[in-house]
């Protein structure tokens, strides 16, 4: 008896000790966490990577506000340019018409007033003041003759000056432009670059997001199947205790007892962990834990993007969204009403991320299921920063 008493004692120990020991067994969070520190660093490079395309799109802005103001610029001078021409053009007309006419004139009184005939008419007329007068009176139009074909002249002379001006005026602005179609050229390729940048660490976050929930599951059928194998043991020990004991040995049945209730043991610590594994091979989805909200968004992955769209083939961010929440192809919302819906601090799966202009459909570790923009499709990305949290009313 004593010695079967001994050997009782010894198997409850021994089970005592393996399920202390269950915890020992899981695998080491190490790789979760070198995976979530990779995933930091990753979200750290797409930060800086964003500020970067931020920074570009600014200066493309920029430039962009710099091209229309030159293009202003070089109407404007095209105008003066042609107007320039036209006047030109006057002013050479006038030109020529003041030089025809002084000639008319000059040859006018050249042969009616020239030296011969002024002597004869004072000698006719005795009348040499008339002839003084006419005299000063053709020297007057000579003068005024001389006066207007040099303005004209003049005028011409400017006219020309302001054309060569605007020409090379046109010339540099026409440099200038090119240079800022160059700039624009080198912008939009390192903008393109960027966003493909952006796009393959988007991908790469997700891998390791895909990891991290690979990794925990992994860990946890480990667990799991480790936990199930003690609570086994544990039960064919208590089978195989079962016949050495006999209506004689209570007490000693009892002493058994104790020290597995000590350590905190028994058959329903163990059985229990083996009913919610088996519960946990079919998903339960609770309206309020958001998970079937998931599960349908979920299921979209893929599908493209499109205005205004609320599924079956396509969606964009807030048809997804609404179709998530409700189960419904029927566009419910939109961002606006979602900024109106109660915040929340604590985000859980199903609640839905938000800004004015875009959403998502939250599903934990800091990622949600979202319909990007057009060209793109239905996937799983980190929460934009400026998002807030809000919950179906």
């Amino acid at each position: 008896m004593k010695f079967r008493k001994v050997k009782q004692v010894l198997i409850v120990s021994a089970l005592v000790c393996s399920m202390s020991a269950v915890p020992v067994y899981a695998a080491p969070e190490g790789s979760i966490d070198s995976l979530e520190d990779e995933q930091s660093e990753l979200k750290d490079q797409k930060n800086d990577a964003q500020d970067e395309l931020n920074s570009l799109q600014t200066q493309l802005e920029t430039l962009l506000s710099k091209v229309a103001e030159l293009e202003d610029k070089l109407i404007s001078t095209g105008q003066k340019i042609s107007q320039a021409k036209d006047d030109l053009v006057v002013a050479e007309e006038k030109r020529q018409d003041q030089y025809d006419s002084m000639k008319l004139r000059i040859k006018y009184m050249y042969e009616s007033g020239g030296d011969t005939a002024a002597l004869e008419k004072v000698l006719t007329s005795g009348d040499i003041t008339s002839m003084l007068t006419q005299a000063e009176y053709s020297q007057q139009v000579h003068n005024y003759d001389r006066a207007q074909l040099k303005e004209y002249a003049d005028t011409v002379q400017e006219i020309q000056d302001l054309e060569d001006t605007l020409e090379t005026e046109m010339t540099d602005l026409q440099a200038l432009e090119a240079d800022y179609q160059e700039q624009q050229d080198e912008l939009n390729t390192t903008i393109a670059s960027k966003q493909d940048e952006i796009s393959n660490l988007d991908g790469m976050i997700q891998e390791a997001a895909r990891k991290i929930v690979a990794e925990r599951q992994r860990q946890e059928e480990e667990a799991r199947q480790q936990q199930e194998a003690a609570s086994n043991d544990s039960n064919g020990g208590e089978q195989d205790n079962a016949p050495a004991d006999s209506p004689q040995t209570s007490a000693p049945s009892q002493d058994v007892q104790t020290p597995s209730e000590d350590n905190g043991g028994g058959d329903d610590s163990y059985e229990e962990p083996a009913q919610d594994t088996g519960g946990g091979s079919e998903p339960s989805y609770d309206s309020s834990s958001g998970n079937a909200a998931v599960d349908r968004a979920m299921s979209k992955q893929g599908l493209p993007y499109a205005w205004g769209e609320a599924g079956p083939d396509s969606f964009d961010c807030s048809g997804l969204v609404s179709y998530a929440l409700t189960g419904s192809y029927v566009h419910t919302w939109t961002t606006y009403d979602f900024m109106s819906w109660p915040r929340v601090s604590d985000p859980q799966p199903g609640d839905v991320c938000t800004t004015s202009t875009h959403c998502g459909l939250y599903i934990g570790g800091g990622m949600m299921v979202h319909a990007p923009h057009s060209g793109d499709v239905v996937k799983v990305s980190p929460v934009q920063s400026g998002m807030i949290y809000v919950r179906r009313p």
